[in-house]
Parts: C-alpha cells; sequence; structure tokens
C-alpha cells in the first residue's frame, strides 16, 4: 500500500511539472502564431491533455473492462465542468469569450446529449462509434475553421514581446509538458487503481472516481495554472476541448474498435455529466465570467455527487 502512495504522489508531482510547462509553451505559440488563446486551449491543449483518457479507455475496453472505460469518460467530464472548472474560477474568476458561449460550450453540451441518446440501451456498438467519430471530424473542422476567422482579427493587435520564446522553445515545452501530463497520469492511475481495487471497489466505481480522477489531472493543473496566469481562455478551452474529446474521440474510438457493454454506469451519473457542462453554459452566459462564488457552487456539487457515490458503494 505505501509503494502505491509514494507513486501516486509521484505522479501528481509530474503532473503539476508537466502542466506548467504545457500552458506557458501554448501560451508562447499562440502569441507567436497570432492565433486565439482559446483556440489553442480547445485543440492542441485539449487533445495533450485528453490523451491519458484515450490510453487508459483504449485499453480498459480491449482487456474486457468496458465499465471502466465509459466510467473514465463520464466521470472525467464530470470532474472537469464541476471541479476543474469550479477550482480554477476559485483561483481567478474566469472571463468567458462570447464565441465561447455562443459556439464552443454548446457544442460540448450537445456532445453529452449526443452520448446519452447512443447510450441509452446501454451500449455503444460500431456503429454508434462511427457517429460519434464523424461528430468529432465536424468539431475539428469547424475549430480550423475558426482559427482562419479569428487569426484576421488577433493580426496585428498582438506586440512582439522582447525576450518572447522562440516557436522552437515554444513547441518543445509543449511537447515536454504533455510528455509529463501522460507520463505522471500513467503512474498515478496505475498505482490508485491497485489501491482501489484492493479495497473491493467495483469497476465502474474506480472508472467514474479513481480512475476518472488520475486522468483528469492534466486538465485539473492545466486549467488552474492557466487561470493563475491569468490565461482563462486556455483553462476554459482545455475543458471544453477535452469534454468533447473525451466523448466524441475517445468514445468514439474505442467504441469502433471494441463495442462496449455498459453496466456499471447509471442513468444518474449520465444526467449528472450532461447538467455539469449545462451548468458551466449558464454560468458563463451571466456577465460572460465564472465568478468565485459560482466556482464554489460547482465544487461543492461535484463534492456532493462524489459523497453520494461513496454512500452507495
Amino acid at each position: 500500500m505505501w509503494f502505491d502512495i509514494v507513486f501516486i504522489v509521484l505522479g501528481v508531482v509530474l503532473v503539476l511539472r508537466g502542466a506548467d510547462r504545457l500552458t506557458e509553451g501554448a501560451s508562447a505559440l499562440a502569441r507567436r502564431m497570432n492565433i486565439p488563446e482559446i483556440i489553442i486551449g480547445l485543440t492542441i491543449v485539449a487533445a495533450g491533455t485528453s490523451a491519458p483518457e484515450l490510453f487508459v479507455s483504449l485499453v480498459s475496453a480491449l482487456k474486457g473492462t468496458p465499465d471502466m472505460a465509459v466510467g473514465n469518460v463520464v466521470g472525467s467530464n464530470t470532474m472537469n465542468c464541476m471541479l476543474i472548472v469550479g477550482c480554477a474560477a476559485m483561483v481567478a474568476p474566469m472571463t468567458i469569450s462570447r464565441s465561447t458561449v455562443r459556439k464552443d460550450i454548446p457544442f460540448a453540451v450537445g456532445a453529452a446529449a449526443l452520448l446519452i441518446l447512443l447510450a441509452f440501451d446501454n451500449f455503444l456498438g460500431r456503429l454508434d462509434g462511427i457517429v460519434l467519430l464523424a461528430g468529432f471530424t465536424a468539431f475539428m473542422a469547424y475549430s480550423f475553421l475558426e482559427v482562419r476567422g479569428e487569426k484576421k482579427e488577433v493580426r496585428g493587435e498582438q506586440e512582439e514581446v522582447r525576450g518572447e520564446k522562440s516557436p522552437l522553445l515554444s513547441g518543445f515545452y509543449v511537447l515536454l509538458g504533455l510528455a509529463l501530463l501522460v507520463f505522471g497520469s500513467n503512474i498515478f492511475v496505475d498505482h490508485a487503481s491497485n489501491l482501489a481495487l484492493a479495497l473491493g471497489v467495483s469497476e465502474g466505481v474506480v472508472g467514474l472516481t479513481v480512475v476518472a480522477g488520475g486522468t483528469s489531472l492534466p486538465e485539473l493543473a492545466t486549467s488552474v495554472v492557466a487561470a493563475r496566469k491569468g490565461q482563462s481562455a486556455i483553462a476554459i478551452g482545455n475543458v471544453i476541448g477535452s469534454n468533447v474529446f473525451n466523448i466524441l474521440l475517445i468514445l468514439g474510438l474505442t467504441a469502433a474498435i471494441s463495442p462496449l457493454a455498459i453496466e456499471g454506469i447509471t442513468t444518474l451519473d449520465m444526467a449528472v455529466m450532461f447538467l455539469s457542462v449545462a451548468l458551466v453554459w449558464f454560468f458563463s452566459r451571466t456577465r460572460y465570467t465564472v465568478e468565485r462564488w459560482e466556482g464554489a457552487v460547482l465544487v461543492l456539487g461535484y463534492l456532493a455527487y462524489l459523497a453520494w457515490m461513496l454512500y452507495n458503494l
């Protein structure tokens, strides 16, 4: 047990260091390339921080534990919206652009609704996976079209900063951050799962809690660090992008490779996932800012949900 605890702590340290490097490098790249930080958060950062979910879900499905694969995504998305956005907003109020509120967050809400619809029969087949992957393709096409539109708006508005990191160094920081995030998360998930399963916790609950928490560590660390540095666009873009990646790409790819029979994930779990992103959307529409007290509401809501799960073990 102590062996697992030591490696859990090591995983957390690596994730925090990785988040700092990733945020710094991604922000510098955005300034260098005249790309809005929200786009960087929705794509590059979101893809990188979703790598642990992709790895864990694919391996879980291939090893015959679909509940852990689906629970990982459902739990991660709930944690992203309630705990991560909540913690980031409590560190520093998050300013959300009108474009994000009107276009990006609704896409995440739609992805959550699509998953609930497809999983209504407690099964995600290959056709369901293809539908999810088609949705992901549409999201990426929309994101790149948005880059072309918004890149023109920021061109000329951003002045060259003396002493700014070179594109090569910024890219290295991004890759180093992603490597530390993925490596640290894998260490955390492996040993946290060993600890939980040794205590007799079911695969579905492990997926919703321990594994989801471990694979969401990159999003948590990246968003909190970004919020602390005043880069709320990267913070919210990371969360929204990760939620879309988790559902459309990760579950889509996993189901297309190995159909998923869902048994340990309840209707309430799915409903909480949907309500969490809807609540972030609602808070974002009020003055286009997620205030500290709204962040506290999100965190308390997640803790209540976690307490309910633990009570029903």
